[in-house]
């Protein structure tokens, strides 16, 4: 089947066990919509130091067979994860460049990317590692950040919904996510009386009123998902990472109301990206 007519899932893998779990995961989603998916083991370029400085030789064999060899063991972790689940066409690709970049331009024709939350040299687990923050700024396609103690439940997908336009595509991911996971779908809104010259039984109707017309149609759409609306006073990312504790998935949108065009990430996202326990889901659009 054409890639464009079912774009793959590409997960990128350097070999640690935070990129196995992005592995998994995406393997996992990619049988579940029955879409191919696409591994990538980039080998950094070294750096060009200029002339006159003299750098050790690199031994570009051994870094390809230690490519080869992740690439085998994430192929592995893939078959496993999806063989409770259904066939998968797997494809894995060794790729002399950084992987940033390599990621970044794959992206494009890709449904979804999936990267772990820091690899190979990550100090912390608490801290996004380099790749996954770049990628989750950058890509042209929705990012999944999978963390490595994640355990899958059977719990709910949260969104974060606010009415711009960056909203509106996580939600349309998120009911995409619920629906093949067969999951509830959790929409978070929330607002705050800051700057504002209303009553909070006014402003709660208006919330709950934008939240209707962001949902709309949705229902028609994925009639299998059930849906439950949490609309309070509060703050966005505290909400959201606390509906999310029991969750199996976070999405929100790259930024939201507050957002300009060539925003990268908004800082509730941003605040999710780096708090939260369960995968999120960064719902990007082609740049």
């Amino acid at each position: 089947m054409s890639s464009s007519i079912n774009p793959p899932i590409l997960v990128g893998s350097d070999g640690s066990p935070t990129s196995l779990a992005a592995v998994r995961w995406a393997a996992a989603d990619a049988a579940r919509r029955r879409a191919p998916l696409n591994i990538v083991y980039a080998i950094s370029t070294p750096i060009d130091y200029g002339p006159g400085i003299a750098v050790p030789q690199i031994d570009y064999d051994s870094y390809r067979q230690e490519g080869r060899t992740a690439l085998e063991i994430a192929r592995k972790n893939a078959v496993a994860a999806a063989s409770p689940i259904g066939e998968l066409d797997i494809t894995a690709d060794l790729v002399e460049a950084p992987p940033i970049p390599v990621l970044r331009d794959r992206s494009k024709s890709a449904r979804l990317l999936v990267v772990g939350t820091h690899g190979l040299g990550a100090f912390s687990r608490s801290i996004l590692g380099s790749v996954s923050t770049a990628l989750a700024r950058h890509a042209a396609c929705p990012v999944a950040v999978i963390p490595a103690d994640f355990e899958h439940t059977d719990g709910p997908v949260v969104v974060g919904v606010d009415g711009s336009s960056c909203s509106a595509r996580a939600v349309e991911v998120a009911f995409d996510e619920a629906a093949h996971h067969g999951a509830e779908l959790v929409a978070v809104h929330t607002w705050s009386e800051f700057f504002r010259y209303i009553s909070r039984a006014e402003m709660q109707n208006e919330a709950e009123e934008l939240v209707s017309q962001s949902l709309a149609g949705y229902g028609e759409k994925y009639p299998e998902v059930r849906v439950r609306r949490i609309v309070v006073e509060d703050r966005t990312a505290k909400r959201l990472l606390g509906e999310g504790e029991n969750a199996q998935l976070i999405v929100v949108g790259s930024h939201g109301r507050g957002g300009f065009a060539g925003m990268t990430l908004g800082s509730v996202s941003q605040a999710v990206l780096h708090g939260a326990k369960a995968p999120v889901i960064i719902a990007r659009s082609a740049n």
